[in-house]
């Protein structure tokens, strides 16, 4: 029976990762832009998917899962660099870092790695915390990062930007970063961990006088959180070809939590669709302000500046006015298997 109702969630999300790669297929034979815009697009689901192990789970709401994302495309930047170029932008460098050069692949688990320590550092005193106690600390967590690496100047290079990061993602790479993310927040929710922690979700009082230890399964939802954000963040920075702090800030904060909401934080099938509908809406809306043409009548569709962030607000204001659940219902998609008739 238990064997069944897994293979019942696990078929739909199957389902999702092999529409993602389908629409990758579709976006790398249209157009260059179209194509950035995907990789970039499975960007913002790594990282939704990476907010979803803790939050879903554990039901506190974070604000400083974009640090971990920070210091895993600093690690990962740093690692992979020319020698040469980490000389000129960041001559105070360790000489273990100055002069080391691994490969991208190599650089991306590292920085998932330390980011997963940086969250276990910092989970081991914040997990301690319950419901907003908990969210203004991680909002805290997200101020102190911003302005401790926008000031290390003989590491991250300050307010600099931190250029000359290998390119090495295309498409392909994004997208298996992103099904990856989604099969360890897959495989992590289906652990006694994540059942116990989500158990705690609903009630953490009853949950508690069960004799559940709800500071550890937290922390571990958090280090495991903090790891595969990390590796969004390693996953962006070789996109983007260089890493500034002021992309780790609000901006991102706020579009991945969006996202979570939009879609559902009660389930991972929700976090997927809100970031799909969420990044298709919004590119949809942003080359309306640039100005849509059409065909050859020389008429231009354009709307006003602003109005793709405007909307996005207003669509988490109705999501959590009408659907507080989301669009999922915070439930996940379930495939119909049959069940066997009683003798």
């Amino acid at each position: 029976m238990a064997a069944r109702a897994w293979l019942q969630r696990l078929v739909p999300l199957a389902g999702l990762l092999v529409l993602l790669a389908v629409i990758a297929l579709l976006c790398s034979t249209a157009s260059v832009f179209l194509e950035r815009r995907a990789m970039l697009g499975f960007i913002d689901l790594a990282a939704v998917v990476g907010l979803y192990i803790f939050v879903g789970n554990s039901g506190v709401l974070s604000f400083g899962h974009v640090s971990f994302m920070a210091v895993g495309a600093y690690t990962s930047a740093l690692l992979t660099m020319r020698p040469g170029m980490k000389a000129m932008l960041v001559p105070g460098l360790p000489a273990l870092i100055a002069h080391a050069q691994l490969s991208p692949p190599l650089g991306f688990v590292i920085g998932a790695l330390v980011a997963a320590v940086v969250a276990l550092a910092v989970g081991l005193i914040l997990m301690r915390l319950s419901g907003m106690a908990a969210s203004i600390a991680t909002f805290a967590l997200l101020i102190i990062a911003y302005v401790g690496l926008g000031n290390w100047d003989s590491v991250t290079g300050g307010q600099k930007s931190l250029m000359g990061v290998p390119i090495y993602s295309n498409l392909r790479v994004a997208f298996v970063v992103a099904a990856l993310s989604v099969v360890i927040a897959f495989a992590y929710q289906e652990t006694r961990s994540a059942l116990v922690l989500r158990a705690a979700r609903e009630d953490e009082v009853a949950a508690a006088a069960t004799g559940v230890n709800i500071y550890l399964h937290r922390l571990i939802a958090f280090v495991l959180s903090g790891f595969v954000s990390g590796l969004a963040g390693a996953l962006m920075a070789h996109v983007l070809g260089d890493v500034r702090i002021e992309t780790f800030y609000l901006d991102l904060t706020f579009m991945t939590i969006a996202m979570l909401v939009i879609g559902g934080s009660g389930s991972l099938t929700g976090a997927v669709a809100g970031t799909i509908v969420t990044v298709a809406a919004t590119e949809f809306l942003r080359t309306l302000e640039a100005g849509l043409p059409l065909g050859s009548t020389g008429f231009v569709i354009k709307a006003p500046d602003g109005l793709a962030d405007s909307l996005l607000a207003l669509a988490m204001l109705l999501a959590l006015i009408f659907f507080p659940k989301g669009i999922s219902g915070g439930r996940e998609l379930a495939w119909p298997v049959r069940q066997p008739r009683a003798r």
